[in-house]
């Protein structure tokens, strides 16, 4: 009679652990899809959505919405990031959702409204400058993804503030600045096909070259500074509201003034990093 009380404990025992792991397991899943959980791949999808706007805008030649609605797409692309480390959603299955819609955002959609506005007239050499600058962008991402989940060198960190060629929504915002330029001073010079294919050609090589390009996210910027650092970005907002399309110009211009002073920083490091392997240790005295 003991024997079949203990089995009947046991059993009832079993019961309760195995509703209390039912139970565990619903609220994992209720939390895998909480709302917190969906806004870094909403706000990816918002991206892919301004990408693909922006072709549409290229077909109705509405060109500064085209160039708007790419912008647009790098401002998701700047939030779903930092979203995806502060609501702790940084997964494999967003990585990869964002290497797609960058892609189409900044690989294919540049190409297509650039194309439509000024390529087109050189024909097939034109529409050669697309395919190599989104060949460029698919290698690009292609390097990105195998070296992040081998060594992650290619991407920013705090102890190396750089990226390995041009960002991918640096190099879109590249390609269609003849297109800035042009709502500016007119489309004399800016809008001949030579000149965009030049631009084009030359984002495409950047994207997938070994030049160190500076990382905003890690930049370093001293306590003292952070005051005139908030001043400086409410003027550029300021500035933004009312003359959207020169202070988007003269932004990436300094940015890419900067690509330079990044590259002698970066040898300069690099070279202190060398001094210190080869300087040996002096021998320490008992």
């Amino acid at each position: 009679m003991t024997t079949e009380k203990l089995t009947a404990r046991q059993r009832m025992a079993e019961r309760l652990e195995d509703m209390a792991a039912a139970r565990r397991r619903v609220v994992e899943r209720l939390e895998d899809l909480s709302v917190a959980k969906l806004v870094p791949s909403t706000l990816t999808l918002l991206g892919l959505f301004c990408g693909a706007t922006a072709i549409r805008f290229a077909l109705e030649q509405d060109w500064r919405h085209a160039v708007v609605a790419i912008i647009a797409a790098m401002v998701f692309d700047m939030l779903d990031g930092r979203a995806a480390r502060a609501f702790g959603a940084d997964t494999r299955f967003g990585a990869q959702l964002d290497s797609l819609v960058d892609l189409v955002s900044f690989g294919v959609a540049p190409g297509i409204v650039v194309f439509m506005w000024s390529l087109n007239g050189m024909g097939e050499a034109g529409w050669a400058a697309v395919l190599i600058f989104c060949a460029c962008s698919a290698i690009r991402l292609a390097r990105f993804n195998i070296q992040s989940a081998i060594a992650r060198d290619e991407g920013a960190t705090q102890a190396n503030p750089y990226f390995t060629g041009l960002p991918m929504p640096a190099a879109a915002f590249f390609a269609v600045m003849p297109m800035l330029v042009s709502f500016l001073i007119g489309d004399d010079i800016v809008r001949a096909p030579g000149f965009s294919s030049v631009i084009m050609v030359l984002a495409a090589a950047l994207m997938v070259s070994r030049v160190p390009t500076p990382s905003i996210k890690y930049m370093h910027l001293p306590r003292r500074l952070r005051v005139a650092a908030f001043i400086v970005f409410a003027a550029f907002v300021i500035l933004l509201i009312n003359w959207p399309w020169a202070t988007l110009a003269a932004g990436f211009a300094l940015y890419a003034l900067a690509v330079p002073v990044t590259l002698i920083r970066h040898h300069q490091d690099r070279e202190a990093e060398e001094d210190d392997e080869e300087t040996p240790e002096l021998p320490t005295s008992d």
